[in-house]
């Protein structure tokens, strides 16, 4: 009987699928009319930059998001795994993701009971050093846009 596990260098090649899967395909790419609550960031060191587009009903639930911008393979797909995943997410839920995909590509400590699922695929960046801030550019311009910042986010 053949065992079932992966090892690390297929689960890193099945990330490595994922992320380029999502950087050609992006998913929920577009601009969503009249959001409830927008931003925009940018990543100079690399020239990506991302709007992101909410609509927050009154029970604070993300109903629907999407994202538009320019970047590199990492930036759009990490954008695209982003709003993927946190359409129906309280945005308290997507507080508690925020700090675990920031700690788990910077190195920091674990948040403990949140399974990040597909977006596990990004935390191969942290490997390179100078691609954690096209990783993580969406999540802070997924942040201030919650907080209805009125002011383009930088990675600098």
């Amino acid at each position: 009987m053949e065992s079932m596990s992966t090892s690390g260098d297929e689960l890193r090649d099945l990330y490595r699928e994922l992320i380029l899967d999502h950087a050609r395909n992006p998913r929920h790419f577009g601009r969503l009319e009249n959001p409830s609550h927008q931003a925009e960031g940018i990543n100079p060191l690399c020239g990506d930059k991302l709007k992101i587009y909410l609509d927050i009903d009154s029970k604070n639930t993300i109903t629907d998001a999407c994202f538009e911008g320019s970047g590199c393979a990492i930036s759009v797909a990490s954008a695209s795994l982003l709003v993927e995943t946190i359409i129906n997410f309280n945005t308290g839920q997507v507080a508690k993701y925020f700090s675990a995909i920031i700690a788990s590509l910077t190195n920091t400590e674990k948040q403990a009971g949140i399974d990040l699922g597909k977006l596990k695929a990004l935390e191969g960046v942290k490997e390179f050093p100078t691609r954690v801030k096209c990783a993580t550019l969406a999540w802070h311009t997924l942040n201030a846009a919650i907080k209805k910042q009125h002011r383009t986010v930088t990675t600098e």
